[in-house]
């Protein structure tokens, strides 16, 4: 990433050192990029200020600001780094701050920017720099940097109010339901906060999530995180359907960016949704669940098997009623033995005619991390999506996947959160302002 000397703003020697002026910081003018063609087509969807691509010569780069966060409908990239935090503070003036000197430094990073200056423009070389450096000399890579709100914010174990905000805590920001099928592991779930960075770059990403650690340090505390790679759902029509870790290709029916009045009914929070929530209005939630996939049981399968658990055909995606990837599947044709789509197949079970008409924006990736104490992968699907409403986008679809589809015996959730996404930060706002500045 490029560096640029502008006046300071509040570094992470500020930050320690208790200001708080960073609340009404301004965000600085943009620098541009190569868009790609992904990035163009989110542009032509009439995406917010905050996913548009601009052109030039350092890669393809989303503006951090506008009416809503860059990392939902913007053409999702192919790599992504996922932290929850803990707040470790109890000083909501400390976690305000925080939040503005993290709109701050994704402002920066999503410009191809360091997160503040590797060299002390003041001379204190006795200090750490403001960046960690690995990412200098790379371009923005499509870097989108969201940031999400977590129940336990609101509220502690106890039903204590935190920072002042438990009035403000919509009714659907609360800990997911236990599903059957679901092994949490506390070490992997839940969180304060959450970052979501995703870029064509690992080494970007990973820089991202690195350096709002560091600037929360003290503040803050890594609860859990996730790398991800190879995206799992297209979020742009532009974009060719990827393959997860079973080789089926996945989220053909995704909600797409271009499906503008489908984005404004599944998507997005109105401001009459929830009494306590109009500072959500233009947001949206983040289920997040870590899924691991039974790789070498799936891969024993017979192919026809394979294709009868999902609904579909391995090589072409069409649905098992014919036609081609993007056909309607037809639940209601016959076959020799029941309908030619079985009950409990996946597309099927998860089919929105089966959820009065629900949708949600999936955002998933692969994951590998390393093998399991027996000698299997360590794999699977860290699934994301955003929903306007988790008690009708979400809930509903995950407890029929557990009652009924047939992918569920190679499956085993490890990992889950559902987080708040505020709308996005305007020039000289930061991240989460409307939720502070009405309670």
């Amino acid at each position: 990433m490029t560096e640029e000397r502008p006046a300071r703003g509040v570094s992470r020697r500020g930050l320690v050192g208790g200001s708080v002026a960073a609340a009404g910081l301004a965000a600085g003018a943009f620098a541009t990029g190569r868009a790609s063609a992904e990035a163009s087509a989110g542009d032509s969807a009439g995406d917010s200020a905050g996913d548009r691509a601009h052109l030039g010569s350092a890669g393809a780069a989303y503006a951090f600001r506008g009416e809503h966060q860059a990392g939902i409908v913007t053409p999702a990239q192919d790599r992504l780094h996922f932290a929850a935090f803990d707040v470790t503070t109890g000083s909501r003036a400390q976690l305000i701050a925080l939040l503005a000197a993290w709109t701050e430094a994704a402002d920066r990073m999503t410009r191809g920017l360091g997160a503040g200056e590797v060299g002390p423009a003041d001379g204190a070389f006795n200090l750490p720099p403001d960046d960690t450096g690995e990412a200098i000399g790379l371009p923005a890579s499509g870097l989108t940097i969201t940031f999400g709100f977590g129940p336990s914010l609101f509220r502690d174990a106890q039903g204590r109010d935190r920072f002042g905000l438990a009035d403000q805590q919509p009714d659907a920001l609360r800990t997911l339901p236990h599903f059957p099928f679901d092994a949490l592991d506390p070490d992997k779930s839940y969180g304060d906060l959450c970052v979501q960075a995703c870029a064509d770059d690992p080494q970007v990403a990973v820089h991202a999530v690195r350096n709002l650690a560091r600037i929360g340090f003290g503040t803050v505390a890594v609860r859990w995180s996730q790398l991800g790679f190879g995206r799992t759902s297209s979020t742009s029509t532009a974009q060719a359907t990827p393959r997860n870790l079973f080789g089926f290709k996945d989220g053909t029916a995704n909600l797409k960016a271009e499906e503008r009045s489908a984005v404004d009914e599944h998507l997005w929070v109105g401001s009459d949704d929830d009494p306590r929530g109009g500072w959500l209005a233009g947001g949206s939630y983040l289920v997040a669940r870590r899924i691991n996939m039974a790789i070498e049981v799936w891969d024993r399968q017979t192919l026809g098997d394979q294709e009868a658990f999902v609904g579909r055909t391995k090589g072409s995606g069409a649905p098992l009623s014919g036609g081609t990837e993007f056909t309607e599947p037809d639940l209601a044709m016959p076959g020799s033995a029941g309908p030619v789509i079985a009950q409990d197949a996946h597309i099927r079970v998860v089919h929105p005619d089966s959820h009065g008409g629900a949708r949600m924006l999936r955002r998933g990736y692969n994951f590998v991390d390393g093998s399991d104490p027996l000698g299997g992968l360590n794999a699977g699907l860290f699934f994301i999506a955003f929903v306007r409403d988790p008690d009708t986008g979400f809930i509903p679809v995950q407890n029929a996947m557990a009652r009924s589809d047939a992918l569920m015996e190679y499956l085993k959730v490890t990992g889950s959160a559902l987080f708040a996404v505020p709308p996005g930060a305007v020039p000289g706002a930061y991240v989460g302002q409307g939720l502070f500045e009405g309670s």
